[in-house]
């Protein structure tokens, strides 16, 4: 009976990755090879390109997708967790803070993070636009209204996330399934009508295309690299469904569909050269142009909604982290703990979407923007991966350096073929990405500068309870939690409060926040209470980065600690930091007022903690940096 329920368990979870992890990979064909034939590469349509073409698409699906992601980082999890910010938490784990690489790999997994933001923008707008040019194919007038279609269905997407996808996401599996089914049936009528195709499985016909080709086939590889756009999202997915389901759903569904795919659209370029416009709507013949619309939209709307929640994930990861300041998450599902809204990063990358659908105006301009996004996600995701196997696996040099240097080669190649469509797309993930790294340097930054003049000014707070009860205060019946940082000595709210109204409650908690640098911590050890005698503690919280922040519920765990809790007749003293510029120390002013802008705006420490705001007193306090 266990077998049976834990096969039912894999089969379940499999079909909900096939839906959410694979959306992205999954509705590739609808625009690479079209892409890659483009005029603008002079690439030549010819049966010995096709073989070389598709040759390469299959074997870096092979290596790329199959040996690197899903055999290789997937065994890469931060207790379960995966994803650039856990690999990054991973690898920083694996080296000391005073290490010269410490800093290095935060900087390299900062980047490969606001790479992701960078995907996650071009995903929506590339796919849905890459689906809806099928009208082109079915009626030529139709072209005109193929931006308007793509903007109405993002906005549409968008405008629905506050309400979680609990209700919906139970169809993505299904769907994309059919789909996946789609894509093979496609694919075997067009091979039985070229089987020469077949011959692009022999990894020689690659290598002949690159030989001959040269220069060509290099600009093409930037155009190729389409074929393994969301290779990351199986691995950021994988605390979602774990390492077996991913696996499954890529072997048994969706690689050998991909493939065969790949291979029969090549077959019918080669029987049908005129297709060439766009092959994948070309497949079945002309009546199948408007159905294959409407399921590829579907497939494509699937594919950008995993995205935008993988982009929430991330967001909600980089504040615990530290790089981002709080903003407001709301939760869509009472059941799962990863169902999650941010309003903010929510309209934010729908304006960033619509810019670039507007922009570009079609999916093969936003190709090259595409990417230099994914190789430069790959790229950052193989170093870090080096520092895991090396100094946390501890595995032999010379074997990491063979496991990691094959993709890293691959990697460089890619990214380096990306970097040619610099000036036509390739720079607006850049500029999104510099934008954001600069946000997040800058925040990270300016905490450190907080907590620095915090501390060069911190009275300590052992000592300074030992002097406050040599002639202790009146005493006033309640319970009073102070919020204090890890390097604060004595909270300015308890000096304001003892200087403004003389008296201290007559239980005094002290409460610290920790955050690990791994996705979870177990309850049990969450909360550790130390007493300082007086009847005041020092209460420290700890969590991991994927961690919900509720501090009520740290209250009702302290009563296994000998320390109860009533709500009504406690009261949270926070200080609310106003932190003003000083030209000449800190960083550059531009970036000081930055910060300042950003910690104006960011959410406030009571609300992100879940804390009742009838609770709440806030007290004000000036900081210079």
């Amino acid at each position: 009976m266990t077998a049976q329920h834990n096969k039912s368990s894999l089969a379940a979870l499999t079909l909900a990755a096939v839906g959410i992890v694979y959306g992205d990979i999954g509705t590739s064909p609808l625009y690479t090879l079209k892409t890659i034939f483009d005029p603008v590469h002079g690439l030549k349509l010819s049966t010995p390109n096709l073989l070389g073409i598709v040759s390469l698409i299959f074997w870096g699906l092979t290596m790329i997708v199959s040996l690197k992601y899903v055999t290789l980082v997937l065994r890469a999890d931060n207790r379960g967790e995966g994803g650039i910010m856990a690999l990054m938490a991973l690898a920083l784990n694996s080296v000391t803070r005073t290490s010269r690489w410490h800093y290095v790999l935060m900087v390299l997994g900062v980047f490969g993070a606001t790479m992701f933001y960078g995907d996650s923008v071009i995903t929506p707008a590339i796919s849905v636009l890459g689906a809806i040019e099928g009208l082109e194919v079915a009626t030529p007038g139709l072209e005109k209204y193929v931006v308007p279609l793509t903007i109405v269905v993002l906005v549409g997407l968008y405008s629905v996330q506050r309400h979680g996808t609990a209700g919906i996401g139970r169809w993505f599996g299904p769907i994309m399934v059919v789909w996946f089914t789609a894509l093979a049936v496609m694919g075997v009528i067009n091979i039985v009508q070229a089987p020469v195709i077949l011959q692009a499985l022999n990894p020689l016909h690659a290598f002949e295309f690159m030989l001959r080709e040269r220069m060509i086939a290099f600009v093409a590889l930037g155009a190729v690299v389409l074929a393994f756009t969301g290779a990351e999202a199986l691995y950021a997915d994988m605390g979602h469904f774990g390492k077996k389901p991913i696996r499954s759903a890529w072997f048994l569904v969706v690689f050998p569909a991909l493939a065969v795919n790949y291979l029969g659209q090549g077959g019918l370029l080669i029987t049908h050269p005129e297709a060439l416009d766009n092959p994948f709507f070309h497949q079945l013949g002309s009546w199948s142009v408007l159905p294959l619309v409407l399921l590829s939209t579907m497939a494509t709307v699937i594919a950008s909604q995993a995205t935008i929640s993988g982009t929430f994930s991330m967001t909600k990861q980089a504040i615990a982290l530290g790089l981002l300041p709080r903003m407001r998450v709301m939760h869509t599902s009472e059941s799962e703990i990863g169902q999650i809204y941010i309003p903010a990063v929510n309209w934010l990358q729908l304006i960033v979407v619509l810019i670039a659908v507007v922009g570009f105006g079609s999916s093969d301009k936003l190709a090259g923007a595409y990417g230099i996004a994914v190789t430069a996600t790959m790229f950052a995701t193989t170093i870090l991966t080096f520092f895991v196997i090396r100094y946390r696996w501890h595995l032999p040099l010379l074997l990491c350096f063979g496991a990691t240097g094959f993709f890293m080669a691959m990697d460089i190649m890619l990214f380096s073929a990306s970097t040619l469509k610099l000036l036509h797309g390739g720079w607006f993930p850049l500029l999104l990405g510099a934008i954001l790294l600069t946000t997040m340097l800058t925040w990270k930054r300016g905490r450190e500068l907080v907590f620095e003049n915090l501390e060069k000014h911190a009275i300590p707070l052992d000592d300074f309870l030992q002097s406050l009860f040599v002639a202790p205060p009146d005493r006033v019946a309640g319970t009073a939690i102070f919020l204090r940082g890890e390097t604060d000595g004595v909270p300015h709210a308890l000096l304001h409060n003892l200087l403004h109204n003389k008296v201290l409650h007559e239980r005094v908690v002290f409460l610290t926040v920790r955050i690990r640098e791994e996705p979870y911590v177990p309850e049990n050890e969450q909360v550790d209470v130390v007493p300082l005698g007086h009847n005041c503690f020092q209460l420290n919280v700890t969590y991991g980065f994927k961690d919900e922040a509720d501090i009520p519920h740290i209250l009702r765990l302290c009563a296994a600690k000998a320390l109860e809790f009533e709500m009504m007749e406690t009261s949270f003293f926070i200080a609310r930091q106003t932190v003003i510029s000083v030209p000449g120390q800190g960083m550059a002013p531009w970036r000081e007022h930055l910060y300042v802008a950003m910690q104006r705006n960011a959410r406030t420490a009571a609300d992100y903690y879940q804390i009742p705001s009838n609770r709440v007193i806030e007290l004000g306090t000036q900081v210079e940096i």
